[in-house]
């Protein structure tokens, strides 16, 4: 069973998501909270797996409680669900720790899918900013190939990106799992895994969802 936390300011959003979710197979949710502080609070006393996080929220943001829960215990996912298309908090939302970011004209099978993704350690984008970030990783790909970058931290030995590399960073990107992208690419989901470990170690990066945030961000500082 996965247990679930929803944090939203609307009650009826929060009421209509609740009835939803446990209505799903395998899903409960366990708290549902108006605030990142409540948020905060509520993940210490029911331990969820997921936190279904709005951005925009009273008293605390969901970036900065998406920080904070991350610090206080690694394990649980961070689902944002929120109205926002801003690039800015896509970004500071991932570099929070948060492991999806979907929209909230969702459909409920898609949420649904979202959660049980997120809860077994993949990365979930909605497919217009996941499109978006792939259109930038395109037209940056020549660049990650053929020169060292710098990252956010100031460090400058990110490594090269193989050809291969780069073929599995763009289906991750477009949010793929590792199956879908072996059978893309003709490779075993092992060595598909294998790669995107290497590919964060090079790029000094956690998680698949930060890759994505790297490749465009790097593009906008070479603008």
């Amino acid at each position: 069973m996965i247990r679930i936390l929803i944090a939203d300011d609307h009650p009826l959003f929060r009421e209509g998501l609740t009835r939803v979710l446990n209505d799903a197979p395998g899903l409960s949710v366990v708290a549902s909270v108006s605030n990142g502080l409540e948020a905060i609070s509520r993940a210490a006393e029911f331990n969820p797996d997921v936190v279904l996080m709005d951005v925009n929220m009273p008293k605390m943001g969901g970036v900065e409680a998406t920080r904070q829960l991350r610090k206080i215990n690694s394990h649980i996912a961070v689902l944002m669900l929120t109205i926002s298309e801003e690039e800015q908090d896509l970004y500071a939302a991932i570099r929070a720790g948060a492991r999806g970011y979907l929209l909230k004209n969702a459909t409920s099978s898609e949420l649904i899918d979202a959660i049980q993704r997120v809860y077994a350690k993949e990365a979930i984008l909605t497919p217009s900013l996941a499109a978006k970030l792939f259109d930038e990783f395109v037209s940056l790909s020549p660049q990650i190939a053929g020169q060292k970058v710098v990252s956010e931290q100031g460090e400058d030995e990110m490594g090269l990106l193989t050809e291969r590399e780069l073929d599995v960073l763009q289906w991750v990107v477009r949010g793929m799992t590792n199956k879908e992208i072996g059978e893309k690419l003709s490779l075993s989901p092992h060595t598909v895994k294998a790669h995107i470990r290497t590919i964060l170690d090079k790029l000094h990066l956690h998680s698949r969802a930060e890759a994505a945030v790297w490749a465009s961000r790097h593009e906008n500082t070479k603008k």
